[in-house]
């Protein structure tokens, strides 16, 4: 991973995408921003999030209407995204296109973003990965959706996992340690004992990388940017930490 001022923000870019001189990516912090310290990208109220989408597309030399977004909702909705389209797509938590200039993004604070790139067939998918899109597979989804649409052989994608809440810091309740333990048979190696009963401790990067080489992604192709948005108060919004009226960060991807 490497860390770069990117016009007046400071982004993160994953090291394995460097050499791909076919995308652009990045992934925001909460440095640099000079509307606010609470950024949003969807909503309601369109006047809540342009200006924050101006902002952040100044920084990405492209037009506010360049930048796609899903409505999330933690469910494992897989979008395929073209110029056009409701630059916020309802109910969805992933978005795949092979149009270049589209910047797929989605926005997080604790869930898992998950960025994808298929240099041979040039396709890019952004993935919303919260507990609940980590347990139905939505990353998994994403692959096939790329395979069943775009012709992708998922062992030529290349994978990064971008900040989130780590393991030390995610404590979960008997929901989500039984929905873990009824989807992953590795369950054992995800979540890691907690003193309060009924609970444990949920490791959600290996949790998606473990959904990954399920779907055929060499380990090799899968990079963990290993920040935890929890832990570095400075550098990462955090609704465990701050509450869910907490600012986002943005994790998009395009063909340039």
């Amino acid at each position: 991973m490497r860390k770069m001022v990117q016009g007046r923000l400071s982004v993160f870019k994953f090291e394995s995408f460097k050499k791909y001189k076919e995308i652009a990516h990045f992934i925001t912090t909460r440095e640099g921003w000079v509307l606010g310290n609470h950024p949003r990208f969807t909503g309601d109220v369109e006047a809540d999030y342009l200006p924050y989408r101006k902002e952040l597309a100044a920084s990405c030399d492209c037009q506010p209407d360049q930048l796609l977004f899903p409505r999330q909702t933690h469910s494992n909705h897989v979008v395929v995204a073209s110029s056009g389209m409701n630059t916020a797509i309802s109910e969805t938590d992933a978005l795949i296109t092979n149009e270049p200039g589209l910047f797929v993004c989605v926005q997080t604070a604790d869930c898992v973003p998950v960025l994808l790139f298929d240099p041979k067939k040039k396709v890019v998918a952004a993935i919303h990965a919260g507990w609940r899109g980590t347990v139905s597979k939505i990353a998994g989804k994403t692959v096939q959706q790329m395979t069943d649409q775009f012709g992708s052989d998922p062992s030529d994608i290349i994978a990064g996992i971008g900040p989130s809440i780590h393991l030390h810091a995610y404590e979960v309740g008997p929901e989500v340690v039984d929905a873990v333990r009824a989807n992953f048979n590795s369950s054992s190696a995800l979540l890691k004992p907690s003193l309060t009963d009924g609970k444990a401790f949920f490791d959600l990067w290996e949790a998606n990388k473990v959904v990954l080489m399920e779907s055929g992604i060499a380990e090799d192709n899968i990079e963990i940017m290993g920040l935890c948005s929890f832990e570095h108060q400075d550098l990462f919004y955090s609704a465990r930490r701050d509450g869910s009226d907490t600012g986002r960060m943005v994790s998009g991807i395009r063909l340039v």
